[in-house]
């Protein structure tokens, strides 16, 4: 009984190299898929209009409305 609570000591408090970085990592994809869950319409809704916005400045790009060329002080914008 010793010996194994002497391994399992040694399993549980050793700190092994980069296990911070992968504990980060898994604390914040828990904090996003709780933030997922709890704002799923609003993410929703979010979602619809990026894409649609990136969809209308794809569009005015292609048909060359988008494009617009400002020379200010020698400079192009």
């Amino acid at each position: 009984m010793k010996r194994f609570i002497t391994v399992m000591k040694r399993v549980f408090l050793n700190k092994e190299k980069g296990i911070d970085g992968i504990l980060v990592t898994i604390g914040l994809c828990i904090i996003a898929l709780v933030l997922c869950i709890v704002m799923k319409d609003s993410l929703a809704e979010l979602i619809k209009n990026i894409t649609g916005s990136m969809s209308q400045k794809a569009q005015d790009i292609l048909t060359g409305a988008g494009v617009t060329i400002v020379r200010l002080r020698g400079i192009l914008l």
